[in-house]
């Protein structure tokens, strides 16, 4: 009959000695048992020599003469972070600035700036059309009138009106000759895509066998994954500093706002 206090041992009821087990496990890793296994080396973030140098000239200003290394290292570390963490906010930043919410249900169009700047920008063309027009007519009167006595300022109408007129002749054979040159070649067809392992030659299919597909490579092999780059501008990098506590009454942040 065994104890009460065997029945609650849960590694006696399995058949385990922790003993044995113990001693074996001392045996076998016994240069492993004690010690700290690092995957790298430490190494700094920043270059020691010359912040440790920065760092002892600040120090010399508060009657500090020795910094220790681990302090370098340290600051070091801590700058990492700090840049880290900086590059990660104005990274999420800049990915909702970038998002699209067109095709978004639960959203719906209020305004369309882009739609009233085309607006603008035609009554800017047809504006600017009429004053043509409108200089047009006044040059092609001035170039009609046949008065004795001229002005300088009749003159000058009449050579501006024949300046026109060479321009607009020499714009109509331009137009005339592009229309020649696009009729002798034709019409552009559309390139078919090659299916693969069919290699085109002259207007002929040519077979491709398994070696000799993998070295001329088809349209789809050589289409590689496109990495996707998120660009950060200066927008970005002020809102970041606005939205902190520690930045947002700083002199950088003056700064980048005269920008």
């Amino acid at each position: 009959y065994r104890d009460d206090d065997d029945i609650n041992d849960v590694a006696s009821m399995a058949g385990v000695n922790l003993n044995e087990e113990s001693a074996r496990i001392m045996a076998t890793n016994s240069d492993l048992v004690g010690t700290q296994i690092q995957s790298c080396k430490d190494e700094p973030f920043l270059a020691a020599i010359p912040l440790h140098k920065r760092i002892l000239e600040m120090a010399k200003k508060l009657g500090i003469t020795d910094v220790p290394a681990e302090v370098v290292t340290f600051i070091s570390h801590a700058t990492q972070n700090r840049l880290r963490t900086v590059i990660e906010k104005v990274t999420v930043i800049t990915q909702h600035r970038m998002e699209s919410y067109k095709d978004d249900e639960w959203y719906e169009q209020a305004t369309d700036v882009r739609s009233q700047l085309k607006f603008f920008e035609q009554l800017e063309r047809l504006e600017k059309q009429r004053k043509d027009e409108q200089e047009r007519e006044i040059l092609l009167k001035a170039a009609k009138s046949r008065s004795r006595q001229e002005d300088p300022e009749q003159a000058r109408l009449k050579q501006k009106a024949k300046e026109m007129q060479q321009q607009e002749l020499a714009q109509m054979r331009q137009r005339d000759a592009n229309l020649t040159a696009l009729a002798a070649i034709g019409p552009r067809k559309k390139r078919k895509l090659d299916s693969p392992g069919l290699l085109t030659i002259g207007g002929e299919g040519v077979g491709v066998s398994g070696g000799s597909q993998a070295g001329l490579g088809t349209p789809s092999s050589r289409q590689y994954a496109r990495q996707k780059i998120t660009r950060v501008n200066l927008r970005d990098f002020i809102f970041y500093m606005e939205q902190e506590r520690e930045m947002s009454h700083s002199l950088l942040l003056y700064r980048a706002l005269l920008k």
